[in-house]
Order: structure tokens, then sequence, then C-alpha cells
């Protein structure tokens, strides 16, 4: 067990100061419950793991994605701390190879399973958490979080974007125009433009201004050819 702890610990890119913090996070209740293991399972650690991936995305992405409304941001976490996501991380390191589980979830091949990989993704966050701090932590996501985002090609803010292409040029000006705004307060349509030295280049509709504008600077990209 202790080359297999060293092998996970070069895959996870953090060495442990107490590995008995990965050795829990390892532990699936059902190992526990078969073998009354004192030291526990690692649904604690999942609780905690949880709650840091949460902040930690959150973070990144109020940091990074300025113009996205609150609305983008929260499908924008979702899609990236899902089980799906979180097995998909837990599957590049194998995680499910080092779990320790009681002979029932072996057998029905509980390694392979996707919430037991995404559970002990978490746990394993909880655990370098506890260990190394939360830079050691932001560390450990990140680099799968920054990775998943250029996957997740529904994810571009158009509006840097532009903006970066426009500055290449001094002196030109990008604004957005709010021209219209439809239905009831509950369900509202607003439709901006966006200009170029006072030229339209492009028009978006969204349910909230912000997303009006993200649409318009998509058009405005498409119509350059990008």
């Amino acid at each position: 067990m202790k080359s297999d702890i060293n092998e996970l610990q070069e895959k996870l890119g953090y060495r442990f100061n107490d590995e008995g913090l990965l050795l829990r996070a390892l532990s699936h209740s059902s190992y526990v419950n078969e073998n009354h293991s004192v030291g526990g399972s690692n649904e604690r650690l999942e609780f905690l793991g949880d709650s840091v991936l949460g902040f930690i995305t959150a973070e990144n992405f109020f940091k990074n994605y300025k113009n996205f409304p609150e609305g983008e941001l929260t499908k924008l976490r979702a899609a990236m701390v899902c089980e799906k996501s979180l097995a998909g991380f837990a599957r590049e390191i194998e995680l499910g190879k080092y779990l320790m589980l009681g002979k029932g979830e072996m057998i029905t091949g509980g390694r392979e399973r996707p919430s037991i990989q995404a559970d002990a993704f978490e746990a394993v966050i909880a655990a370098i958490y506890l260990d190394g701090g939360m830079d050691a932590a932001r560390k450990f996501v990140l680099k799968y979080i920054d990775e998943a985002i250029k996957r997740h090609q529904s994810v571009k803010d158009y509006k840097t974007i532009l903006q970066e292409i426009v500055q290449r040029n001094p002196g030109e000006i990008v604004e957005y125009v709010l021209v219209g705004e439809t239905g009831p307060d509950h369900d509202k349509r607003f439709e901006v433009e966006v200009h170029l030295n006072s030229n339209v280049i492009g028009r978006g509709i969204g349910k909230s201004k912000k997303r009006a504008e993200q649409e318009a600077a998509r058009e405005a990209l498409e119509l350059m050819g990008l």
C-alpha cells in the first residue's frame, strides 16, 4: 500500500505531510464497515471537499469572467463540479485504482462507479486542504478546472475576446448600447448593439443586459470570421 500511496501522490502533484489524511480520503464506507476501521470513511472529507471545491471554482470564475452575470456563473460552476466532471478528473489520475472498497463494491465494479469516484475526488481535495491549506487545494483544483474550461466549448467571454482584438488598434472604441427591452418584469428580453466607432458590428438578445452584450459580441466576432 505504501508504494501505491507514493504513486498516487506523484499523480496528484502533492506530497502529504500526514499520509493518514490521504488514506482516509481513499476509504469508502463499505471498506470501513467490513473491516471495522477506526479511521472512518471518506464521507466527512467528501462533505468538506465539496465546499472547498465550490469556493475555489466560484472565486476563480468571479475573477476571470468579469462580464458573466450571476446566472451564467452559476451554470458554469455547476458544469465544472457536477458528478460527471469530477468522475472525469478522478479517472485522469486513475483514482479508482487506489480506493479501499468492501468486497461487495469491488465485485460490482465500484472502482469505476462515477459517484464513488466523484466523492473520492472531493475527499482528496479536502485532505489536501487540511494538510497544506487553501493555496495547496487551490493549485490542485485549478489544474483540473482550467483544463475543463478549455474543453467546455460553450464557455467563452466574448466581450473580453472582442475587446482584446479591438485594443490592437489604438484609438478604436467599443460601446454597448441598449436598443430594446420587451416582456414582463419576470421574463424580460434585452436587445443590445455593439458599436465600433459608432458603427454597429453586432446585435444580441438575452434575459439580462450582460447576456445580451455577450451575444452581441459573439455576433461581432462571427462577422469578423473569428
